[in-house]
């Protein structure tokens, strides 16, 4: 039978939902800053260079910190909800825009 360590799945939920949101947040900014741009693949590379190095740099420093395996599952379990709400509020903005835009 499996053991499941929770004490290391909570402390990689606990430190993978504020660097999900932090990923995701500079998602948006990089985002941003490619639309607004002359030269969108530079925004674009730079910001997912960083946004991906950050996310693996502290996923293997919350496992080896943890000492068990199962600290990884509770950051991917935080990244892929956090990854959820983010993509629901992208939704719901989106729709209360183009709303906005046919109205007019």
């Amino acid at each position: 039978m499996i053991t499941v360590d929770w004490h290391a799945v909570l402390l990689g939920f606990s430190v993978g939902a504020p660097v999900s949101a932090l990923f995701f947040a500079g998602l948006a900014w990089g985002m941003r800053h490619a639309l607004n741009s002359g030269s969108p693949a530079t925004w674009l590379m730079i910001s997912a260079f960083g946004r991906i190095a950050m996310l693996l740099a502290l996923g293997f420093w919350i496992t080896a910190m943890a000492g068990s395996n199962w600290a990884i599952a509770g950051y991917a379990l935080a990244f892929f909800l956090i990854r959820l709400i983010a993509v629901l509020w992208a939704r719901t903005g989106r729709s209360s825009v183009t709303t906005e835009q046919e109205s007019t």
